[in-house]
C-alpha cells in the first residue's frame, strides 16, 4: 500500500474521530443531518446509519462552512498536500457500483447511473483483505472521495452480491428514491438533461391539455394521455427525420437488414418476431402509458404538471378541496383525508404548495384541528411537518425525466425479463393443469 493511499487513511480516521468528538454548532449540524436523512428513509435503508456520518462529512454544512473545511481550520499544523487532499474530498459522492475488475490493490467500479468508471482502494490492509471475498459484477453501495489519478474507499461499502437485470433495476430505483441528490452526482451534464427534460414535459403537458391541471373520469384520462404520449412522440419523430407510420421491420429492411436476422435479434431479445410486423416506431420507441388500474377506474382523477415536481394524479383532490372551502371543519370527516394527503408519497410537497396558495387560512385551521396542534402556524411549521412524514421539500427527479440510454435499456430489458417469466409461469400452470 503506496505511502499516500496510507497518509489518506490517517486523515480520514482524523477528520471521523474530529466529526463524531464535536461539540457546539459542528454537533448540532451532524444531528439534525442524521435526523433529516433517517427521516427521508425508506424502511429497507434504515440500517445505513453507519453511512450518515461519512455523508455528513461530504455533504453537511455548519453555516457556511464543511465539516473539511472547518478540520483544516482547526489543524493549523496540516501540511500544504494535506490540506490540498481533504479539499478534494468534498467531491466525494455515494453510488451504486459495479466491480468491472478485481485488482491487486483494490477494484475498478463502474457507477451504474451515469456508466462512469473508477479505480477505488481501500485505505488499509484490514478493509483490503475484509473485501478479498468481493467477485467480478457484483453490487456495491458506497461513497468514494478522490485522491490522486484514482479514488479511495471514503464510507463502509453495503455488498447487494450479483445481480439480474429485473433486481438490478429495483436497486436502482431504491438508490434513487432514498439517495436523490447522489443519482447523477458525477455527471452535472446528465443532471441538467434530465430537468431540462421535466420542464419540457411540463410545457407539453400545458400546451396539449390547456393547463397544469386537468380533472377527468380515469378511462377518459388514460386516453388523454395516450393522445398525449404519442403527440409528442409524432414531434419528436418528425424532427429527427423519421417515420412514424413504420414498423420496425420496414425501417430494418429499409437499412439491408433480412428477416432472418431480425428474426434472431428479436429472439435474443426476448421479443415475439412477429410482433414487429405490425409494430409501429412510435409504440416500439415510447410504450403506451398507462394509468394504474385503480387510477383507471377511478370515478374522477386529477393530473398536475409542474416544472420541478413533474406529474402527479390524484382521485380525490376534489373532495379535499372541498374540505378546504366548508365554513365548520369536521375534525372526525377531515382527519382521515388529511393524514392520506400527509402520508401518501403521491402527494408531494408541491401539490401542498398548491393548495397553500389558495387555501393558507383553511390549510393551517384544518392541520390545527385534526393534528390537535393550536399553536402550528403554516408558514413557520409546514416544511417541517412535510420531513416528519418523509415528504422532500425540494424537488427530486420525478418519473418524467429522462434517463441515460445506458439505464433506459436496463430497464426495457428488465421488463422483457420480467415479461418472460411470466409467460414461462403460465405455461408451466396449464401444462399441470392437464396433467404434465
Amino acid at each position: 500500500m503506496d505511502a499516500i493511499l496510507e497518509r489518506a487513511g490517517k486523515l480520514k480516521e482524523a477528520l471521523t474521530d474530529f466529526v463524531f468528538d464535536a461539540e457546539g454548532d459542528l454537533a448540532v449540524a451532524l444531528e439534525t443531518f442524521s435526523a433529516e436523512q433517517m427521516a427521508l428513509a425508506t424502511q429497507q435503508e434504515m440500517n445505513q446509519r453507519n453511512l450518515l456520518v461519512d455523508r455528513f462529512i461530504a455533504e453537511g454544512k455548519v453555516g457556511q462552512k464543511t465539516p473539511i473545511k472547518l478540520f483544516i481550520e482547526d489543524h493549523t499544523d496540516l501540511s500544504s498536500s494535506d490540506r490540498q487532499m481533504l479539499q478534494r474530498w468534498e467531491n466525494s459522492f455515494l453510488g451504486l457500483f459495479e466491480i468491472i475488475t478485481i485488482l491487486d490493490d483494490g477494484f475498478e467500479l463502474m457507477n451504474w447511473t451515469t456508466a462512469k468508471h473508477y479505480i477505488v482502494k481501500p485505505t488499509d490492509q484490514k478493509m483490503l483483505e475484509s473485501m478479498k471475498r468481493y467477485k467480478i459484477g457484483e453490487i456495491l453501495l458506497t461513497q468514494i472521495a478522490p485522491l490522486d489519478n484514482y479514488w479511495l474507499f471514503s464510507s463502509p461499502c453495503r455488498t447487494f452480491g450479483k445481480l439480474g437485470k429485473p433486481k438490478l433495476a429495483v436497486a436502482i430505483g431504491n438508490f434513487k428514491q432514498n439517495y436523490s441528490n447522489h443519482l447523477y452526482s458525477d455527471a452535472p451534464d446528465l443532471l441538467a438533461e434530465a430537468w431540462t427534460s421535466v420542464e419540457k414535459s411540463h410545457q407539453d403537458f400545458v400546451n396539449f391539455f390547456g393547463g397544469d391541471e386537468i380533472t377527468l373520469p380515469g378511462y377518459q384520462l388514460n386516453q388523454k394521455f395516450a393522445d398525449f404520449q404519442n403527440a409528442n412522440l409524432q414531434e419528436k419523430l418528425e424532427a429527427t427525420g423519421l417515420d412514424g407510420s413504420k414498423t420496425i421491420q420496414d425501417l430494418a429492411q429499409e437499412a439491408g437488414i433480412s428477416s432472418d436476422e431480425i428474426e434472431s435479434v428479436a429472439t435474443e431479445m426476448g421479443v415475439d418476431p412477429t410482433i414487429l410486423n405490425s409494430q409501429k416506431i412510435t409504440k416500439m420507441v415510447q410504450p403506451k402509458m398507462e394509468l394504474p388500474a385503480h387510477l383507471k377506474k377511478a370515478e374522477q382523477v386529477t393530473a398536475f404538471s409542474h416544472p420541478r415536481w413533474g406529474q402527479s394524479f390524484l382521485t380525490n383532490y376534489s373532495d379535499f378541496k372541498k374540505l378546504l372551502t366548508e365554513e365548520e371543519v369536521n375534525v372526525s370527516n377531515a382527519e382521515s383525508l388529511v393524514m392520506q394527503y400527509l402520508k401518501s408519497h403521491e402527494v408531494n410537497y408541491g401539490i401542498w404548495q398548491r393548495l397553500v396558495h389558495e387555501y393558507s387560512k383553511s390549510i393551517e385551521l384544518i392541520l390545527q384541528k385534526t393534528l390537535n396542534r393550536p399553536t402550528f402556524i403554516l408558514e413557520q411549521d409546514l416544511s417541517a411537518l412535510m420531513k416528519e412524514f418523509k415528504k422532500p421539500t425540494e424537488p427530486v427527479l420525478p418519473e418524467s425525466a429522462s434517463v441515460p440510454l445506458h439505464l433506459h435499456t436496463l430497464f426495457q430489458d428488465a421488463v422483457i425479463e420480467v415479461n418472460k417469466d411470466k409467460s414461462k409461469n403460465k405455461t408451466s400452470k396449464k401444462a399441470a393443469s392437464k396433467g404434465f
